[in-house]
């Protein structure tokens, strides 16, 4: 006799949605895989990508004209990742199938060491832009807030690109351990 499917449950052994009073509710949402390993650097990458989309957009829009084209690069690649992550995060949460075959194939791999790539060379890019365009106003005037804001951007970038190599596992790709090693040795040698 053939076994039938089991609907309604999940592989992650989390019970559907939550209980509230007598019945659940959410129980399309997989909050195994949000409260896992895997889902919680997701909402991380989530999150410095939103910090860093808001500071650049808050405070660096307005002086587009003095950041120049650093500011355009680093708003694409944080505009970018924070898109991309989402729309992945999304369809981890709604489907057990597309997490498990999305986590077989290269593309979360490849997402995650390019994201990386370009969070760290659009981070020393506009590291560049502040020190040379944005300080010596910051120094002038008062009230200047752009120039610690971008620098809040790309300071707070570059450590985060160290955990965005990771893959959904929370494991380091092989091809990824240079990226890591290059954006450790720049942070020691920032300090």
């Amino acid at each position: 006799m053939r076994n039938m499917p089991n609907f309604g449950t999940r592989n992650m052994s989390q019970p559907l949605g939550i209980k509230v009073c007598c019945c659940r509710v959410f129980t399309c949402i997989n909050f195994g895989f949000v409260f896992s390993r895997g889902g919680l650097l997701k909402l991380m990458q989530l999150g410095v990508a939103t910090l860093i989309e808001g500071l650049l957009i808050e405070f660096g829009v307005p002086y587009a004209n003095n950041i120049g084209q650093a500011l355009t690069s680093f708003l694409a690649t944080s505009g970018h990742c924070f898109t991309t992550t989402g729309i992945l995060l999304l369809c981890y949460c709604f489907s057990d199938k597309s997490y498990s075959l999305i986590r077989q194939s290269l593309f979360e791999t490849l997402f995650n060491a390019l994201a990386c790539f370009m969070y760290f060379s659009s981070a020393s890019y506009m590291g560049f832009a502040c020190i040379v365009w944005l300080h010596p106003q910051f120094l002038i005037r008062p009230g200047f807030w752009a120039y610690p804001a971008m620098t809040a951007a790309y300071a707070f970038c570059m450590p985060s690109t160290r955990f965005w190599p990771l893959n959904i596992s929370g494991e380091v790709a092989r091809s990824d351990l240079r990226n890591t090693y290059i954006t450790d040795s720049f942070i020691l040698q920032c300090k």
